[in-house]
């Protein structure tokens, strides 16, 4: 078979190196300017753009097409003094209202709070999600807007990656968590900035 020759078509114009995306745009080209070793060191700026108090709407995908929704605060905020690192967080979580979530799913923790330090390409927490023992997660930054954390601790891996989106009003993140290579369960969540400042009153006692 053979098919008509099409004439030739003048070279698109290559894009200005100047032009920069607006916004939280969509990632840069490969051919991009950035390179790899300057959005690694944007890697603490990312995570002070991401300090405040975040209403966190979650939808849980479990196996056997179970799929479970609530809404949950989170606060982040800095470590005056970090025990190591070049710089340290404070994460804190709760149940927005009342639920029974965690009766029917007790692997995934409704509320509490982890210490997490920016060690190069590694956030080291005092302990897991879903342990209590330290883990470290790997850091992969897709560009200025966007990071993916890869975390393996005993019989568990995840990966997350957090977005910011729209001036930083938004985040938007996906949770993938296995089990000894089994997918266990899997989380899309839209989370919109409540404050900046990170000192909304926390969970009730």
């Amino acid at each position: 078979m053979t098919f008509p020759i099409q004439p030739d078509r003048p070279a698109m114009p290559s894009p200005s190196p100047a032009a920069k995306p607006q916004g939280n745009g969509p990632p840069r080209p490969a051919g991009s300017p950035h390179s790899r070793i300057q959005l690694d060191s944007s890697l603490r700026r990312w995570f002070s753009r991401n300090l405040g108090v975040w209403r966190s709407r979650r939808t849980f995908f479990f196996p056997n097409d179970e799929v479970v929704r609530i809404d949950m605060l989170l606060r982040v905020e800095p470590l005056n003094e970090p025990s190591k690192g070049e710089a340290g967080y404070l994460f804190t979580w709760w149940p927005d209202q009342a639920i029974e979530f965690s009766a029917q799913k007790p692997l995934v923790p409704l509320q509490g709070s982890m210490e997490g330090h920016l060690c190069g390409h590694q956030l080291h927490r005092n302990k897991g999600f879903l342990d209590d023992q330290p883990t470290r997660s790997q850091i992969r930054q897709v560009d200025e807007h966007e990071v993916a954390f890869q975390s393996n601790y005993k019989d568990w891996s995840i990966l997350e990656h957090i977005r910011l989106i729209d001036q930083d009003r938004y985040r938007a993140r996906s949770i993938y968590t296995w089990r000894k290579g089994v997918l266990e369960h899997a989380e899309a969540l839209h989370e919109i900035r409540m404050e900046e400042s990170g000192k909304a009153q926390g969970p009730v006692a």
